[in-house]
């Protein structure tokens, strides 16, 4: 993947790529969390394959893109009709499609703001969440991320429990993947990277965009800094550590 979807943590994908092809094997990238966020220059990557999806861009769900270089053989993995080129079989959904192709002109438009203004929105509400929230940390390379997505992890408390309050509170977060949405295992990202038990669980990931405003940073943190006492008032653990 080219950026993490639970950290946001950007790859260096040219260096996998080169590697990948002087060792002559294709190289395919997910970008679905990059696109839109960071610039992508297909022409000067040695990228073969890439793929996105279009509500990542404000575009309406189920509507994606494969791009392949031109030249690379392709299996269709749905047969039948001659559509895409004989790529995929089916009729072709063009609101969707329109949809898409506005999303992504509008993104390419928005690019420095989202680099700009949303980073520093982003910036403000972990800052503001680290210095008001108990033994609270941030999950991943801060400098090599995208714009708009920071991991947290408040210490000793239930992340689902921190999301069920912030959705009362009108905030849509996550626990992690929103492809695991529902699981109660912890993040295998965040164990991967060694975060511990104590933390894992208690992880929130925030995803802001062009259309946060200063106002929802306001209404996040002070929702956040009240759920999180209350919730550190019920657990059982912990309780000698922040005391001492």
């Amino acid at each position: 993947m080219w950026a993490n979807n639970e950290t946001g943590v950007v790859f260096p994908i040219e260096t996998i790529a080169t590697i990948v092809r002087d060792a002559g094997a294709l190289f395919h990238t997910d970008a679905v969390q990059a696109a839109g966020k960071l610039p992508i220059d297909l022409r000067s990557l040695p990228i073969d394959l890439l793929s996105l999806s279009g509500h990542k861009l404000h575009a309406p769900k189920g509507i994606g893109v494969l791009y392949l270089r031109k030249g690379i053989h392709f299996a269709p993995f749905i047969m039948g009709g001659h559509q895409e080129q004989g790529r995929r079989a089916g009729t072709e959904n063009v609101p969707y499609i329109i949809g898409l192709g506005s999303a992504c002109e509008l993104s390419l438009n928005g690019m420095e703001k989202e680099n700009t203004r949303v980073a520093q929105l982003r910036d403000r509400l972990e800052q503001e969440l680290l210095d008001r929230c108990i033994d609270a940390s941030v999950n991943g390379d801060r400098c090599h991320r995208l714009p708009n997505t920071t991991n947290i992890s408040f210490k000793y408390i239930e992340g689902e429990s921190i999301l069920l309050m912030l959705s009362e509170a009108g905030i849509a977060a996550s626990s992690g993947s929103a492809c695991t949405s529902g699981s109660l295992e912890p993040s295998h990202v965040l164990r991967a990277m060694g975060v511990p038990f104590t933390r894992v669980h208690g992880s929130v990931r925030f995803s802001l965009s062009r259309y946060t405003t200063d106002a929802h940073i306001d209404h996040i943190v002070q929702q956040m800094v009240d759920i999180e006492k209350r919730l550190r008032a019920l657990s059982p653990f912990g309780r000698d550590e922040l005391n001492a």
